[in-house]
């Protein structure tokens, strides 16, 4: 499975430290491996996951024509879901 980090995520993740990105990066890894994560489906989005890293979600949109993952953004999660 093939990861891609959109570029408003790319700013998200500037944002963060060096220690919350890699965990971020892990997890998107982990995920694109098909180990377990901590995933669930966001409620009234049709295509929307979010993947939790401590404090942080990942919001990611899966395309199942082509195998990939597209992050979105990755907020804190008192950002996350406004």
């Amino acid at each position: 499975m093939k990861v891609i980090v959109t570029k408003q995520a790319q700013k998200d993740l500037a944002k963060l430290s060096e220690e919350i990105r890699q965990r971020v990066y892990a997890e998107l890894s982990k995920f694109a491996e098909r180990k377990v994560v901590d995933l669930k489906k966001l409620v009234g989005k049709s295509d929307l996951f979010r993947i939790r890293v401590g404090n942080y979600r990942v919001l990611i949109s899966v395309s199942k024509e082509t195998i990939t993952v597209y992050a979105l953004r990755v907020l804190h999660r008192r950002d996350t879901y406004r």
